[in-house]
């Protein structure tokens, strides 16, 4: 089995693309976010991906949806999909061909949350891993904890008379975040986006609390959660007395809330920080760990650094023969 990167990870002997971002004629989707969809010809994801990407528009010829934990024969290969953790339906895959087990984590998380399938880790021989947070300086604190914040200050912002408004992405994000503001006692509004993927979410099964679709030029009164495009329009120049946070965890990093331009910064996050990146890949057992987006080559050079045989997958010229 060998392996390729080229805007995607290719796994030439099996003819399958791992999240590729160009159109493929059999891709594995690992979750429903943009910068991992494209419309392939056949995609292969778990149901609620599948779902999501439909609801989103991405078109593909033939949309194969997987259930975790139940392996698939396509013929050069075996697929085995894994709750990843990240949003609702994001999979590992687990591809297993001529006794070679290669694990792809996609984006992951390991911490709990309440709006997304709970990792599961299987061993591999090989892992190819993200690696968005892989420094050592983003370690996240516990979720529990960064919502208890969030909601303090909510509060405390309604108690002044403004209305606070949460920035986050509407797909993942913004349902773990709604997830916790039940517990606020007070109304919340969605922008629309955010409300048509609650909407799904509720489809499956994921418990949510009671929520409004706000509509552009209230004044809504309680909190209102939207992506953070809305800052450049104009309705939201003209909503009164608002304060404003970006909920992420690139919150960590210095200067964070003046880039963003926000006035204050939490560090939710549906992404493994740097601990959760060592933990995950001593979890596989993998004897060869290739590492990808993000800090790849970093963390790549700390697991060598720690005894791992590690390489970033980028700096592999061609194909590289895993065993």
């Amino acid at each position: 089995m060998n392996v390729v990167y080229d805007r995607g990870i290719y796994l030439p002997e099996q003819n399958l693309w791992l999240d590729p971002q160009a159109r493929q004629a059999v891709a594995f989707v690992s979750h429903a976010h943009a910068d991992h969809t494209a419309a392939h010809q056949h995609v292969l994801c778990s149901v609620p991906t599948a779902a999501f990407m439909r609801r989103r528009g991405v078109i593909a010829r033939q949309f194969r949806a997987l259930s975790y934990r139940r392996p698939c024969n396509l013929g050069a290969y075996t697929l085995t999909l894994y709750p990843a953790g990240h949003i609702l339906g994001s999979a590992q895959a687990l591809v297993t061909a001529h006794g070679t087990r290669l694990l792809y984590s996609g984006d992951f998380k390991l911490r709990p949350g309440r709006a997304a399938e709970p990792i599961e880790v299987p061993e591999a021989d090989v892992v190819v891993v993200e690696t968005t947070f892989g420094r050592p300086r983003y370690r996240f604190p516990p979720t529990e904890e960064v919502a208890a914040e969030i909601r303090a200050w909510c509060a405390a912002t309604l108690e002044s008379g403004d209305t606070p408004v949460l920035l986050c992405y509407p797909l993942g994000k913004g349902q773990e975040l709604l997830a916790h503001l039940g517990e606020l006692g007070t109304e919340i509004f969605l922008h629309r986006s955010h409300a048509e993927m609650a909407a799904l979410y509720r489809e499956f099964g994921i418990a949510l609390p009671p929520y409004r679709v706000y509509e552009p030029g209230q004044r809504p009164e309680g909190v209102l959660v939207a992506p953070p495009q809305v800052r450049r329009a104009h309705w939201f120049e003209r909503l009164p007395r608002k304060r404003t946070a970006f909920v992420s965890g690139w919150a960590v990093d210095a200067g964070a809330r003046w880039r963003m331009g926000v006035d204050v910064c939490f560090p939710l996050s549906d992404h493994a920080d740097y601990e959760d990146l060592l933990a995950y890949v001593g979890r596989t057992s993998a004897g060869r760990i290739y590492t990808v987006h993000g800090f790849a080559r970093e963390f790549a050079l700390d697991l060598r650094a720690l005894g791992y045989d590690a390489v970033c997958l980028s700096e592999v010229e061609a194909q590289l023969p895993l065993f």
